[in-house]
């Protein structure tokens, strides 16, 4: 039995939750006030700020003129601070964003006087298997978390290892961040009720000082706390009060045997609440919106902008960040919580979109305005389609897109647009009218290009791009001498010019640049890609191919000549469950069968086909009312559209559904049938690709579903999945499909009698929010057939490809001039690597571009950088050197182990 205690007072800040940020901010302030004031009375006192430096930002906007107060204790190792920006959930967002969040919350700490070097981790659901890596890759060699622990640790800590090998001590709080509270309940019995929970305990400590954790969630340690303690300890059992980082860099042993590889997703000791990877499903679309949109600007920025826009980049990350709260982004929080983490994920996504707007326009100035400029955010060569509008070909010639070298591309005309904006008759007395409605130039979102002006009839002719000059009060005079001259009826007409929008194919280099425009032809450019073809219920490119069945499902070839038939079976089911845990009505009613189906051929190629199969379900409205465990009787008809799309080139089907839910209480999920039961699936996230079997470890008071996360792509078998966001998936029907959940509408935050749990999550508290209804539920993914799964169909490079528009902007500089020639920025070569980040920074040897690495494969591997640079230096994921690369020829040839991450900075 250990024979000492320490006890480390803390308290567990959810951010926001039951109530909104500002509501609990005002609990924290007052918190802090607490605890600053009991560390200044009691030298002894201690106190751990949860690991999160959003706390102390959050107090010190409030509490200013308290900053040295707390700076004072952090460098006195009494107060410990850091090292996140905030506890998050680590598989609804990236991992660049997880970098991103140590990087700001140990910055923050350190102008407080140092960040606490420990991976504080203890109230997320589980836990990725790159989170070691990541931890040791910025110097810290411990970690403390509490769920997801598998069965097999029986101890107090393990060696947790990341797939790349990297390893971190890990502190299991096996029984949770307040397990010192129960001690702590009647003060006088404090050393008795100790001596009870050693005693419980025993068996973890090895000889180690039993860790109490004395705090809670959002209530500062009583003030007399350190005077209880003082009186408890005793010879026989003596107690210490220190900070977290003092009990494990201090006070245990180095020497643990148990080690853990991968991520930590066990119910064993403790729920995980896997419910909420798939509640308010619009949350996970903006965090992946913000988190691309960010990225992209950051690239633009530092590749091709003069400007520095750090600031408005770190202001979008900062709340990003803020956002990845693990009671923000899973959902789990009322209305008015999770609404202000939807404007707080736009915010960041805007203020992004201005960064990347900006950094485009610099080089957009030199293309003519009857061009466009695209720029590749891969740092890969693609051709890509972008969709523009352009001038119309005349009647009897086709359009081509020409590039800077000459060469003549494909078009395909999607769409023509309507010549008249208006045709109005009116008195000459109220043409003064029509001219207010011009600002400058500008006209019904058009340039006047010209007018013509006679006798009781005034023509505008609009344009994009107008070609001679306008006055507009030459035009104001005009008018007034024209309408008094020729007094009674006018006639004013507004024609635009003849407009389409075009589909084209333009070849971009790496993170690069390339411009084009579009003119008429006398015929078409021969396609560089074999042409799509489509029928009223098939789609081809010569890769992949896709037939309509008589349900609507779909039979889709792969290049390999792989088929799943079935893909895109909608199936519906009831939830009674809440906001953290599915569940299934005791006696529940499945519909998969539509009532009707129908398909209409939208495009017919040649660079794009689609098709959009609309099936009509009836769906219960909701649950019974008085029965819960019933779908009830009344039914909705519910159209669900389902656009299949093949592009030329691409061997993989985007598919993108939509509907208006007017359904509660169920969840719906999208079904990829395969041709042969598997026993184990995959799924792309956070720096590694992580492979899970049909079960998930159970134990504790919650039902071990198997259910699980999955961020960039899923694959089971033959069949992979690209996504747009983070999903939730499962295989079902004992490995014979693979299901990915679309929607899950439930109306609780938690309820207090869940089937599949024993205890509630929180308090049941309504959130009618959560079951959008009236909303317009919409997904994007894509299916890749291929018979020996997603390494050898290369999905880690065709997600990127599926999930990363090129970027298009019209040029600025005037029409009919010469296009500039391609420009390439940074490139990288390498199968299975994803570049998580290419941005600006600026550290001690000047300004340099940052790249982020990872390789996601169990080998080693050579991958080669090149772009304008001459030097190249590995950092650490804080951003401090740790050796210099040598140049190979032109460029950098970097070595990679299994699964590593790699930080460079080129200069």
């Amino acid at each position: 039995m250990t024979d000492s205690a320490v006890f480390v007072p803390h308290f567990h800040w959810d951010r926001e939750w039951y109530e909104p940020f500002q509501v609990f901010r005002h609990r924290l302030v007052t918190a802090l006030d607490t605890v600053l004031a009991t560390a200044e009375a009691d030298p002894d006192f201690r106190f751990t700020v949860d690991g999160q430096m959003a706390a102390v930002e959050d107090y010190l906007e409030m509490r200013p003129e308290n900053r040295d107060r707390v700076a004072a204790l952090v460098r006195e190792g009494r107060l410990a601070v850091g090292p996140w920006l905030i506890l998050l959930d680590e598989f609804l967002c990236s991992g660049e964003t997880i970098v991103r969040n140590l990087q700001m919350g140990w910055a923050a700490a350190e102008r407080l006087g140092g960040a606490m070097p420990i991976g504080y981790l203890p109230d997320m659901f589980g836990h990725i298997a790159q989170m070691p890596q990541i931890l040791a890759r910025a110097g810290l060699e411990h970690a403390a978390l509490w769920r997801g622990v598998p069965g097999s640790v029986d101890g107090h800590a393990f060696r947790w290892r990341a797939p790349d090998g990297s390893e971190v001590r890990t502190e299991f709080l096996f029984d949770g961040y307040d397990n010192g509270l129960d001690v702590l309940l009647v003060p006088d019995r404090i050393r008795q009720a100790l001596a009870e929970y050693a005693e419980l305990t025993a068996g973890r400590w090895g000889g180690d000082p039993l860790l109490a954790m004395a705090g809670t969630d959002h209530n500062a340690p009583d003030p007399k706390l350190g005077d209880w303690l003082r009186k408890a300890s005793g010879e026989e059992r003596p107690i210490t009060v220190a900070t977290l980082d003092e009990y494990l860099r201090k006070q245990v042993r180095d020497e643990v045997t148990a080690v853990v590889t991968g991520e930590l997703r066990s119910h064993v000791r403790g729920n995980i609440l896997p419910g909420v990877l798939s509640v308010r499903l619009g949350l996970k679309q903006r965090m992946a919106l913000a988190e691309r949109t960010v990225d992209h600007a950051e690239r633009m920025n530092a590749l091709w902008s003069r400007r520095d826009d750090t600031n408005f980049l770190a202001l979008a990350w900062h709340k990003i960040i803020e956002s990845t709260a693990h009671d923000s982004v899973v959902g789990s929080g009322t209305d008015e919580t999770c609404d202000q983490v939807a404007a707080r994920l736009a915010e960041a996504a805007q203020t992004a979109r201005a960064v990347r707007d900006a950094a485009l326009a610099e080089p957009a100035a030199l293309v003519p305005s009857d061009g466009h400029l695209v720029a590749n955010p891969l740092p890969a060569p693609r051709t890509a389609l972008v969709e523009v509008d352009v001038v119309a070909a005349p009647e009897g010639s086709a359009l081509v897109a020409t590039t800077a070298d000459g060469s003549a591309h494909p078009v395909q005309l999607v769409s023509e647009a309507p010549t008249v904006l208006s045709d109005e008759r009116l008195d000459a007395s109220r043409l003064e009218r029509v001219l207010r409605r011009i600002h400058r130039r500008e006209l019904f979102g058009l340039l006047i290009d010209r007018y013509e002006l006679t006798a009781n009839s005034l023509v505008f002719h609009l344009a994009e791009a107008p070609a001679g000059p306008f006055d507009l009060m030459t035009l104001r005079g005009e008018v007034a001498a024209a309408a008094a001259a020729h007094p009674g009826q006018w006639r004013v007409r507004t024609l635009a010019q003849a407009r389409a929008t075009a589909l084209v194919a333009v070849p971009v280099p790496a993170c690069g640049l390339a411009a084009f425009r579009v003119e008429p032809a006398d015929r078409p450019a021969a396609p560089a890609l074999r042409p799509v073809t489509a029928a009223s219920d098939r789609l081809s490119n010569g890769l992949v191919d896709v037939t309509v069945a008589a349900d609507g499902t779909l039979e889709v070839t792969g290049p390999d000549g792989t088929v799943l038939s079935g893909v895109g079976r909608l199936v519906d089911g009831g939830d009674r469950g809440d906001s953290y845990n599915y569940a299934p009505p005791a006696h529940d009613v499945l519909v998969s069968e539509p009532a009707r189906v129908g398909v209409e051929l939208l495009d017919q190629g040649p660079l794009r086909a689609r098709l959009r199969v609309t099936r009509v379900y009836d769906w219960p409205a909701a649950l019974r009312v008085d029965d819960r465990d019933r779908r009830d009787l009344r039914t909705v008809p519910t159209p669900v559209d389902m656009v299949v799309e093949v592009r030329a080139g691409e061997p993989f089907v985007r598919i993108s559904t939509a509907f208006l839910n007017r359904s509660a209480d169920h969840r719906l999920r999208f079904h990829v049938p395969l041709p042969a039961p598997v026993g184990a699936s995959a799924s792309a996230g956070q720096f590694a690709v992580t492979e899970r079997g049909l079960t998930a470890e159970g134990g504790w008071g919650e039902y071990p579903l198997p259910t699980f996360p999955a961020s960039s792509f899923v694959s089971a078998g033959p069949a992979t999945v690209l996504l747009d966001h983070s999903a939730e998936y499962e295989l079902v029907d004992d490995g014979s499909a693979l299901a990915v959940t679309l929607l899950r509408a439930i109306g609780s935050i938690s309820v207090n009698l869940h089937p599949l749990r024993d205890e509630p999550a929180a308090s049941e508290i309504p959130v009618p929010g959560a079951q959008d209804l009236g909303m317009r539920i919409e997904n994007r993914f894509a299916v890749l057939p291929w018979a020996s799964g997603w390494r050898d169909a290369n999905a880690v490079a065709l997600t990127e490809e599926f999930r990363a528009d090129v970027l298009v902007a019209r040029g600025t500089a005037p029409g009919g001039g010469p296009l500039p020639p391609d420009a390439t920025g940074v490139q990288v070569d390498g199968r299975d690597v994803q570049v998580s980040s290419i941005r600006r920074v600026i550290d001690g040897h000047g300004p340099g571009t940052e790249v982020r690495l990872a390789a996601l494969r169990d080998t080693a591997s050579t991958v080669r950088v090149t772009g304008a640079f001459t030097e190249a230096t590995t950092v650490d994921l804080l951003g401090r050197p740790i050796a210099a690369e040598p140049m190979a020829g032109d460029g950098l040839a970097l070595e990679l182990g299994p699964w590593e991450i790699r930080t460079v900075v080129l200069r």
